[in-house]
């Protein structure tokens, strides 16, 4: 692996192969420090991490609100993606998935308010809506690019055929979808379609959900609100498991001269030349780890090693909760 920045898709620009994924900033894994977080995404910029990426729904809209005040008079240093569809309540209630046309623009207008920005890089559909035809809802998304306040499109956790369809409609640079040695599962599928036609695929949770780091062993290491501990790989036998697994992979890790969570970033990346990823933390030590990833070399006896310790499936447990599922590889 090197430092080589990747293309993002056909007709996008190169960007370093690793970001930060700025949602634990604000919200799901417990409390953070919203100047501390100022300066971890101050650091990133100042070591080439330039690709960072929220949602309108992470924190409702406050991790927008967080990289905007961040990025306040260095936004021509950041490559900035973010997502719309699923709706919150002012309470944080979810109220559900929306890909209506004029939804996307009213989305769209919240998020450049929140960030102060006039221009999204990267807009991504945060999950499909299975009530309204992807061509609808990529068409109001393209309307966005032609009047300048986004640059390039994105689908998050769409299938092939949606992508296709999509694609027709537009031209998609991105696919933001789950991937790592924890949840291999689009593996097989939805990565070589991305690369056939000419998408790049977005890594995100590439450390599983931070337990490829090794610092979660037990869920006493989560905080009361942390929602990983409603996840089934965080509880009883599957935690159990899954730590015993971590131990191999920990183990092949410092036989290489690496840390844990770099190999597993290396490993990631090894999928393919289209394949980035944007690992989330709140630490400048785990930052810097984490972009030195890019450095790691894993030969094709290594990457076959590694499938033998951590095959498709080797993880116990689902990873989301079966509400979930039904917005997964729509």
């Amino acid at each position: 692996m090197s430092n080589t920045q990747r293309a993002l898709g056909i007709h996008g620009p190169t960007l370093p192969p690793i970001g930060l994924g700025c949602m634990g900033m604000s919200e799901f894994y417990g409390p953070s420090d919203e100047a501390e977080s100022i300066r971890v995404i101050h650091h990133a910029l100042d070591n080439g991490v330039t690709h960072l990426d929220t949602a309108d729904m992470y924190g409702v809209g406050a991790n927008e609100r967080l990289l905007g005040k961040a990025l306040a008079g260095r936004r021509d240093q950041a490559f900035l993606a973010t997502k719309f569809a699923l709706q919150r309540g002012e309470d944080g209630s979810f109220d559900g998935v929306s890909g209506r046309p004029e939804y996307v623009k009213q989305a769209c207008e919240a998020s450049l308010t929140r960030l102060g920005v006039d221009t999204i890089d990267l807009y991504y559909q945060h999950r499909v809506d299975p009530q309204v035809p992807i061509e609808d809802t990529v068409g109001a998304m393209a309307e966005l690019v032609h009047e300048g306040k986004v640059r390039f499109l994105g689908l998050s956790e769409a299938a092939p055929e949606t992508l296709r369809r999509a694609y027709a409609v537009h031209p998609i640079a991105a696919l933001q979808s789950e991937m790592s040695l924890w949840s291999r599962d689009l593996e097989n599928t939805t990565l070589p379609a991305c690369a056939e036609m000419g998408i790049a695929f977005v890594a995100y949770s590439p450390l599983g959900r931070g337990f490829l780091t090794g610092a979660i062993k037990s869920a006493d290491a989560l905080a009361a609100d942390d929602f990983r501990r409603s996840s089934e790989r965080f509880q009883g036998d599957n935690l159990d498991a899954n730590v015993a697994l971590l131990a191999r992979l920990e183990a092949f890790a410092e036989s290489h001269g690496c840390t844990t969570a770099q190999l597993a970033l290396a490993w990631v990346l090894s999928r393919g030349e289209h394949v980035l990823v944007i690992p989330g933390t709140r630490k400048i030590h785990r930052l810097d780890e984490n972009r030195r990833a890019a450095d790691v070399t894993l030969s094709a006896d290594e990457l076959a090693e590694l499938d033998k310790l951590a095959p498709v499936g080797a993880f116990a447990g689902p990873r989301y909760p079966e509400v979930h599922n039904s917005l997964l590889n729509g």
